[in-house]
């Protein structure tokens, strides 16, 4: 259970006693004396023309924005000592036994009350560590005096999923990493409060924002190759322009990597459906089970004005090692899928549950493998063994899913590398391993592993699970296609997400190669502009087309 708690003992009463103050005090009563400076301070503004941000019906041309007044006296040495409010969570011994989120997330009053811990510090770093700009500060002036709706909507004008992005981003490397609150203290619970205010405003809704297209049909056609955080976010775009948008999908369901990365003990997927709901409901057509250069040819895509590539980076890399292609030896997809969704949502390719071992090992030492370790535990393997070659310091993903995997039962096997994996009969049985030792750092600024010589032994496995990183597939990139990739497969792009095709935009993890939701959402931002600008070029010539016309690839009146 969460601590009791009271604002007076802080020494910080201000803005949450003065509004708990003034939701006790009946309409049309008089104020009392200590009520009456706050309200004054608050009318004054109010007169001076000093709004809080109020929600945006969509994103026009990104320019800098103002932050909104504070409408109270910051006292911020009294905001560091409030202590922070963290929210509770499932013990491991229960959660290995279910699916459901950890975290149990936040309730209004705890929420103001931790919101209350920022000190709106006029250079707000969070803001410049938060890859697509949210107004943080902002968000937090407008929660601790309880005003929700809007502290939602100054996150939802910059962000397509906050709830998403607030359960998924390392806060501790980005907003959170740089909060000025935690250089003594615990940092402000940024992604927890940006998650719980994206939820409370969904309840309150019934779902997503809608992004109806604000000025009527444009008459021009979009299509985006991939569902997921990129291709969604381009989509609510588009649809709020009012083009019609279509968007095809190599998958049976929408939401790429929110749905097939992810598993459901850090995102319920209802979320995501809740997602594609309001874009199907704004007139977004989704095409399923639709590959480009397979049941869509570049062909095809000539007939729309505009083209945007997001099918991301999820073509797991290999150990390039023998015995590779033995049978229980698994990607990371491959595996995370199959232990986290139904067959409806699958290629029949995938149906059925990954095969339960009792010794199952993941190669790696990113987030995805901690994804991997911890779903393996709720299927009820006996053994979970994660080989990395660094130590934990040189790890990438987050210290919070190490730990929730320890205390979940994962063993870990730090300066451990694999050098071959072991079969009989065809299936594997055990992995070769060999002991490193640290260098000099290479190019990524972590110290290089070399192997120990000697150091060589053998690990039970029966099953093995690859987790070593995606490449980006572009099979469909054809010479014909005319457009460029580099050497390591990412497409090339001007410095605003157009391709060296024509009329041809790419954003996400396509372009910048795997990475997180919120970076692929900041790709996609850029060419989300420069589409908007090439389209509105184009509706004074195209006004022959008018509203309600056919979409060119699936016949379907928008």
């Amino acid at each position: 259970m969460p601590r009791p708690w009271s604002y007076s003992q802080y020494g910080v009463g201000s803005s949450m006693m003065e509004l708990m103050a003034r939701r006790r005090r009946p309409e049309g009563s008089a104020l009392s004396p200590e009520q009456r400076p706050a309200e004054k301070r608050l009318a004054e503004q109010k007169s001076a023309g000093q709004q809080p941000a109020q929600q945006q019906s969509g994103r026009a041309k990104r320019v800098k924005r103002e932050r909104a007044p504070q409408p109270f006296p910051i006292d911020r040495k009294a905001r560091l000592r409030i202590p922070p409010h963290h929210v509770t969570k499932q013990l491991p011994f229960e959660r290995i036994h279910n699916w459901d989120e950890v975290y149990h997330g936040y309730t209004p009053e705890p929420a103001m009350f931790e919101a209350q811990r920022c000190i709106q510090c006029p250079a707000a770093p969070c803001i410049k560590a938060c890859p697509i700009g949210n107004d943080i500060p902002g968000a937090f002036a407008l929660l601790e005096i309880g005003k929700l709706a809007q502290a939602a909507a100054v996150f939802r004008a910059t962000s397509e999923m906050p709830e998403l992005c607030g359960r998924l981003c390392p806060q501790e490397s980005l907003c959170e990493g740089d909060c000025v609150v935690g250089k003594k203290n615990k940092p402000v619970a940024i992604g927890k409060l940006e998650a719980f205010l994206g939820d409370w405003d969904r309840k309150r809704r019934g779902g997503f924002p809608v992004p109806h297209p604000r000025a009527g049909e444009s008459g021009l056609t979009v299509a985006i190759i991939g569902a997921g955080p990129a291709g969604l976010a381009a989509a609510e775009h588009m649809r709020l322009e009012g083009h019609a948008v279509t968007v095809f999908e190599a998958w049976p369901r929408g939401g790429g990597v929110l749905r097939y990365g992810i598993p459901n003990f850090k995102t319920a997927k209802y979320i995501v459906d809740e997602k594609i709901d309001a874009l199907q409901k704004a007139g977004v057509n989704f095409r399923f089970e639709t590959r480009l250069g397979r049941d869509l040819s570049w062909a095809d895509l000539d007939a729309y004005e505009a083209v945007f590539l997001a099918h991301g980076a999820g073509q797991g890399k290999k150990l390039r090692l023998s015995g590779e292609h033995l049978n229980h030896v698994a990607t990371a997809t491959e595996f995370l899928v199959r232990a986290n969704l139904p067959d409806p949502d699958l290629p029949a390719a995938l149906h059925g549950d990954p095969a339960i071992r009792e010794h199952l090992v993941v190669v790696g030492g990113g987030d995805t493998s901690m994804d991997c370790v911890r779903s393996a535990i709720r299927l009820g393997v006996e053994h979970v063994t994660l080989l990395y070659r660094r130590t934990e310091n040189e790890m990438v993903g987050r210290e919070e899913e190490r730990r929730h995997a320890r205390e979940e039962g994962v063993l870990f096997e730090y300066l451990t590398t694999p050098v071959a994996l072991l079969g009989e009969n065809g299936d594997v049985k055990a992995i070769e391993c060999v002991r490193m030792e640290l260098g000099e750092p290479d190019e990524s600024g972590r110290r290089r592993p070399s192997p120990i010589a000697g150091s060589e032994f053998v690990l039970e496995a029966d099953a093995v699970v690859v987790a070593v990183g995606y490449d980006i597939g572009h099979e469909f990139l054809a010479e014909e296609a005319g457009i460029q990739v580099n050497d390591w497969g990412g497409i090339v792009v001007d410095d605003d997400g157009r391709t060296t095709r024509p009329h041809v935009y790419a954003g996400g993890d396509n372009v910048r190669g795997a990475d997180l939701v919120v970076t692929a959402l900041a790709s996609a931002h850029v060419a989300i502009d420069a589409m908007r600008d090439d389209l509105e070029a184009l509706t004074g010539t195209r006004s022959d087309r008018g509203a309600g016309h056919t979409s060119p690839a699936s016949g379907v009146a928008d």
